[in-house]
Formats: structure tokens, sequence, C-alpha cells
């Protein structure tokens, strides 16, 4: 992803990730996609369903995540607001690159 200063990276791509309900997301290809440990990945998603935002389902040893509405809708909204800064970074170093020396 980008360099970021105002959302942690890995926790954003978790969380981007999860946005995409198409398939079932185990916490291994969660931890995998988002360049994560699999202890790092099991953290977030506690705290995300402390927080109301993500629920899991135990599958005898696998379990399987999925962000409940809230969820969705701070997913949606950070995907929007780093759309925002990724192409205001981009379009801020092409003038700097144009401005003459």
């Amino acid at each position: 992803m980008m360099d970021n200063i105002l959302f942690k990276d890995k926790q954003l791509r978790m969380l981007l990730t999860l946005n995409d309900s198409s398939q079932s997301w185990y916490l291994s290809t969660l931890a995998k996609h988002s360049n994560s440990t699999y202890v790092h990945a099991c953290n977030f998603v506690n705290a995300c369903e402390s927080l109301g935002l993500a629920i899991s389902e135990k599958h005898g040893k696998i379990k399987t995540v999925k962000l409940t509405e809230k969820g969705y809708k701070l997913a949606e909204l950070l995907e929007s607001a780093t759309s925002i800064i990724g192409s205001n970074a981009k379009s801020a170093k092409a003038e700097t690159q144009e401005l003459p020396k």
C-alpha cells in the first residue's frame, strides 16, 4: 500500500480486506493478505469484535471473520479517505516534479 502517516498500514489493510465480502476470510488468509502475522490478525479481529466492527465464527478448528454493518460502513469511509489521500499525494508529487529548478 502507500506510506501512510494517518492510518496503521496492516490494520487498514485487514479492514479493507474484510470489506471484500465475496469470500470467507480465514484468520490465516487475512494475515497473509495483509502481510502480517497470524497473532497480529487474531489480536486485530478481537479488537474489532469488541468494537462491534466484526464477528467471527468457528468451524471446527478454523475461524472465519466478517464485518458487521458498522464495520462495512467504517471500511467504506476509510477506503474513500485512502483514495483521496492517494490521489492528493500523487498530484502533489507531480506538481513538485513540474516546478522549475
